[in-house]
């Protein structure tokens, strides 16, 4: 179920709502996008703004963090049989997003920096849907994927590469909506919106579980049948 289009549309309408949310509430930083974050970097040191380097470089330096702790958590539980470790990932993300929502704008560096360590764990853990490669935080990548097998499918016809290229515009689709959701969100709650965004981690969450549930019934009935 962690590759479903399902559970992928609602990690990516979070990843767009995360986004939203650093840039618009915290101070123009991008939580996913760290390309954005590079330039800007990049832009401060050159022209001698050294106040605004750590703003920039600390969210990047956590994101690359996240990577690493998400690649300690799949090693150390992905033998689980109780939950599995992706489960584990949006629990962490749940829990540290809720804190972000409590913090002040007095602390939007650490505030950055804790979305771009949980997006990094959640853009590492989760990287297919329906066996296509995607990202759940960011759109250039799902943008030249989806062009790419748009264009497979023009030239031959096949309906395969059309059917790979409705994946990745619709989660290009739910990314949009999501950061629509969290620049609204901001208007109503401030700097709770980034709750919203644990809410639709817990949906994910839950879709794993409806997974799981309907493996077991389907062993069941294999087990019936092999009786009879």
């Amino acid at each position: 179920m962690s590759e479903a289009l399902l559970t992928a549309a609602f990690l990516s309408m979070s990843g767009g709502l995360q986004d939203a949310y650093t840039y618009i509430a915290r101070g123009e930083v991008f939580a996913n996008a760290q390309t954005g974050n590079i330039v800007l970097l990049s832009q401060n040191l050159f022209t001698g703004n050294w106040a605004k380097v750590p703003h920039y470089l600390v969210p990047l330096v956590f994101f690359a963090l996240g990577i690493a702790a998400a690649e300690g958590m799949r090693y150390r539980f992905q033998q689980g049989t109780r939950i599995h470790w992706r489960q584990l990932i949006l629990l962490e993300e749940i829990v540290t997003l809720f804190a972000v929502g409590l913090m002040p704008a007095s602390l939007n560096m650490l505030a950055n920096a804790t979305v771009s360590f949980s997006c990094a764990m959640q853009v590492q853990a989760f990287r297919k849907v329906n066996g296509y490669a995607f990202a759940s935080t960011m759109c250039i990548g799902n943008l030249r994927s989806g062009m790419d097998s748009l264009c497979a499918f023009f030239r031959t016809r096949n309906r395969e590469p059309l059917r790979k290229a409705g994946h990745y515009f619709a989660i290009i689709l739910f990314f949009a909506l999501g950061a629509g959701l969290g620049g609204w969100g901001i208007t109503q709650f401030g700097m709770g919106t980034i709750w919203l965004s644990c809410a639709l981690l817990v949906v994910g969450f839950l879709l794993m579980f409806l997974k799981e549930d309907v493996e077991e019934i389907e062993e069941e009935i294999e087990a019936l049948e092999q009786r009879k």
